[in-house]
């Protein structure tokens, strides 16, 4: 089979498992929910892969598969335990993620909101989700804090590689916020939490892997001289 038709295959099958996933979350089909949850990311790195086979892969689009590994654990791992080891399993290994997605977008630092005006929305938009869970997080505060402050950085490096995946930053940023909500402000009470939280984090994770692959593929996915 032609690599654009398994990339074609690939990109259709992670269409799928979202939508079904999403319908899964709103009507509260657990089961069907953890298995798709489950090969979400795997699907989404086989798109990013064969979207960049047939050329020696750049930096960035290789991180950002590690990154989709750290994610799949994130989702998958969390699965096998309960309680507190359960939501601290799932902030070590999205933590992980988290960094990984900064090592990757940090050579376009000086094209992002780093040092502009902009940074100010996003450093907002921290003090306000901190101010949310700071009550409630007790002991788990500074992680929560360190957490944060890496979740905000990767959304705001991601503004520098490109549109798309500024977006998907943007709308990461966005996902891990409600989680955090969730867990630790006792007022945050949305209908379908899990509905919004995957929607947000699957639209991010998605936009990131296309901002990545498809200017991978031009050979255009290099940082310009005065972002080194």
């Amino acid at each position: 089979m032609a690599r654009s038709s398994v990339l074609l295959c690939a990109g259709a099958l992670f269409g799928v498992l979202s939508i079904g996933h999403l319908v899964a979350q709103l009507v509260g089909a657990s089961v069907v929910a953890t298995i798709t949850q489950c090969l979400l990311m795997p699907v989404l790195a086989a798109v990013v892969w064969f979207a960049t086979t047939g050329a020696p892969r750049a930096r960035l689009v290789r991180l950002v598969l590690v990154a989709l590994v750290f994610s799949w654990l994130g989702d998958s791992v969390p699965g096998l335990l309960s309680g507190d080891a359960r939501f601290l399993a799932m902030v070590g290994l999205f933590l992980c993620a988290q960094v990984v997605y900064v090592v990757a977008f940090w050579p376009w630092r000086r094209l992002s909101v780093l040092r502009r005006p902009a940074l100010a929305g996003y450093l907002l938009a921290f003090g306000a989700l901190l101010a949310g869970c700071a009550p409630g997080a007790g002991g788990l505060l500074v992680p929560v804090i360190v957490y944060g402050l890496c979740l905000t950085l990767m959304a705001v490096l991601a503004t520098g590689v490109n549109r798309l995946v500024a977006v998907g930053g943007a709308l990461f940023f966005v996902s891990d916020g409600l989680i955090a909500l969730d867990a630790f402000a006792e007022w945050y009470n949305p209908p379908a939490p899990g509905f919004w939280v995957m929607l947000t984090y699957l639209s991010g994770q998605a936009l990131i892997a296309g901002g990545v692959s498809w200017p991978a593929r031009t050979g255009s996915l290099e940082p310009s001289s005065t972002a080194r």
